[in-house]
């Protein structure tokens, strides 16, 4: 198979990912571009029943809104469809951030048949944008040297 321009100028990303956003650096010969795309989901869905300030909680006792956890779950995945579209072009893909959402972005990618191009599933806490881009070029080599973005 032949790679054409598009391909081999976006060949690594890093994504860092949770439940309200993702942040996505392209790294590329001529520099890095970041990206912020935001899910719209503010929380989950919360579930009927007893409250925690009215005694005990359980929330296995609580039962699941079905269509409220439906509502979230396509919510999320068409949040995940559209960073998989991002870096759909590349090569190799670090995932990285808090909680469950780089595990669950990582199987949308497995559906979308770009799973085979993650290397890596990481932990980090909240970041800033540097620090994003920071950890993406230091984990595909770059380290100190700093990647221009285009002009």
């Amino acid at each position: 198979m032949q790679r054409n321009e598009a391909t081999s100028a976006r060949s690594q990303a890093g994504v860092w990912i949770d439940h309200r956003q993702a942040w996505v650096v392209l790294l590329s010969p001529s520099g890095a571009q970041t990206t912020v795309i935001r899910s719209g989901v503010e929380k989950h869905p919360e579930r009927s029943g007893d409250s925690p300030m009215k005694g005990r909680y359980e929330s296995l006792q609580v039962p699941a809104d079905d269509r409220q956890q439906r509502a979230l779950t396509g919510a999320l995945n068409r949040y995940y469809d559209a960073v998989g579209l991002t870096i759909r072009l590349c090569d190799r893909i670090l995932i990285f951030g808090p909680g469950e959402a780089k595990g669950q972005f990582r199987a949308r990618l497995g559906r979308m048949m770009l799973g085979e191009h993650v290397e890596a599933l990481q932990s980090a806490d909240t970041m800033t944008e540097p620090q994003v881009v920071a950890r993406v070029q230091e984990y595909f080599g770059l380290g100190a040297r700093r990647v221009q973005a285009p002009r």
